[in-house]
């Protein structure tokens, strides 16, 4: 899991001690992302499932891709397809992932590269695995995540941002065992790159064994925690978690995560994804590729889409039957 590494993490600019009056957030729930498939059947672990919408809220959906070792020929990807009314996040920790979509946006993305998609009023992308990685396969592992937007921006402009490795803010908890990367919004002062619509904090956080790191957060944020990979414990409580795994926090100043001290072989640290942001608080209608405010809204996108109002397949793309 190489997504991005340093060779000396206490050069890196540290997160402060918090404050002895900050209020830590206690653990609501941990559920179990139960497995599934996606597009031509890669498969994912569904990490909201079980999860009331208004603990999630701005979050829609986040399906934790593989972690897979794919033999030569097997490597799948998703076919065309559309989406109105949010945003997609694509985060890679290891393989290679092709997207391109009907706006002209697109890119390949590696270990440690995001590409965020704002679908806005209605856009067709496509994600693949690029021809060499399907020849030789190999090991497959990123997130998606689906973040709503506010019913204002529900008919934005499409858009895409590449946001490579290099750009993420590295910072170091205090005593050099937690390596946190911020993707989007703000963690103690540090920007992450992404541009979001909505206020929201994005991390990958890796606590070597033993490890422990107390992060502030925005007391106006929910906040969630998702294991990639490993054993570790979450909030002062110290409740158990491991791989695939999902924490809801309740409300507070600062949410605890701790490494056991030791892994299983097949990771040397734990992994988590740490997101949060402040509630839409807007009705959400949603059906297959489309989050909208109401059921008319939803049939309006279906409608659209049938009349090929939300884009069009490239043509170097278009299958011919």
């Amino acid at each position: 899991m190489p997504a991005v590494t340093v060779d000396n993490i206490l050069a890196l600019p540290r997160i402060a001690e918090t404050a002895p009056d900050a209020t830590a957030r206690p653990v609501l729930s941990v559920t179990t992302a139960p497995r599934g498939f996606e597009g031509e059947g890669f498969p994912v672990r569904r990490a909201f499932a079980g999860v009331e919408l208004r603990h999630l809220d701005p979050f829609i959906h986040m399906d934790q891709m593989g972690e897979v070792q794919y033999a030569p020929g097997e490597p799948k990807g998703t076919p065309w397809h559309p989406h109105r009314g949010f945003e997609t996040v694509t985060y890679m920790l290891d393989g290679i992932m092709e997207h391109q979509d009907s706006n002209g946006g697109g890119g390949t993305i590696g270990g440690g590269d995001t590409q965020w998609m704002t679908a806005g009023g209605g856009i067709l992308h496509i994600e693949t695995p690029p021809e060499h990685l399907v020849v030789s396969g190999g090991l497959f592992h990123g997130v998606q995540l689906w973040v709503n937007l506010p019913r204002d921006n529900k008919m934005a402009a499409p858009r895409y941002q590449d946001i490579t490795s290099s750009k993420v803010a590295l910072l170091s908890s205090a005593d050099g065992g937690a390596l946190i990367r911020v993707i989007a919004g703000e963690l103690d002062g540090h920007q992450g790159p992404g541009s979001t619509y909505t206020p929201i904090t994005l991390l990958h956080a890796t606590l070597a064994p033993g490890a422990g790191v107390t992060l502030p957060w925005n007391p106006e944020f929910n906040a969630l925690a998702y294991v990639l990979a490993g054993d570790g414990t979450v909030g002062s409580e110290r409740r158990p978690v491991h791989t695939g795994q999902l924490t809801v926090f309740g409300r507070g100043d600062t949410l605890t995560l701790a490494a056991a001290d030791t892994q299983d072989s097949r990771t040397e640290s734990l992994e988590v994804f740490v997101l949060g942001g402040k509630p839409i608080r807007e009705p959400i209608a949603m059906a297959g590729p489309f989050v909208m405010n109401t059921k008319a809204e939803v049939i309006q996108a279906f409608e659209d889409f049938q009349a090929g109002r939300l884009g069009s397949i490239p043509a170097a793309h278009e299958t011919l039957e």
